[in-house]
């Protein structure tokens, strides 16, 4: 199992990023792309990476947008899989056009 870390913590190298504001320790991002095809290719791209690391966001799509929230389960909270993945989202968004 991951290390927990502090959400505080892990959002000082992800200035993108924001702690949820539910009842969990997560971070989330708004993304918005293009269109359609430019937010499901985003989501394609972040899902092959979440199921080769077996670390999966909790996200939603409407049309160009992209809502997702990061947290490991089973440490009940942000842990360095986290980050990483906000890493690669970050990456991939960029490259694909998204704006926050």
């Amino acid at each position: 199992m991951a290390d927990r870390i502090d959400v505080a913590e892990a959002l000082k190298g992800l200035p993108l990023w924001r702690a949820h504001e539910g009842d969990r320790p997560a971070i989330v991002r708004s993304l918005a792309f293009a269109d359609f095809n430019a937010a499901f290719g985003f989501m394609t791209r972040v899902a092959l990476l979440a199921d080769k690391a077996d670390h999966h966001p909790e996200w939603s799509n409407v049309y160009n947008r992209v809502e997702v929230l990061l947290t490991t389960h089973d440490a009940g909270g942000v842990t360095d899989k986290d980050v990483a993945m906000a890493r690669f989202i970050d990456e991939a968004a960029g490259a694909m056009g998204a704006k926050s």
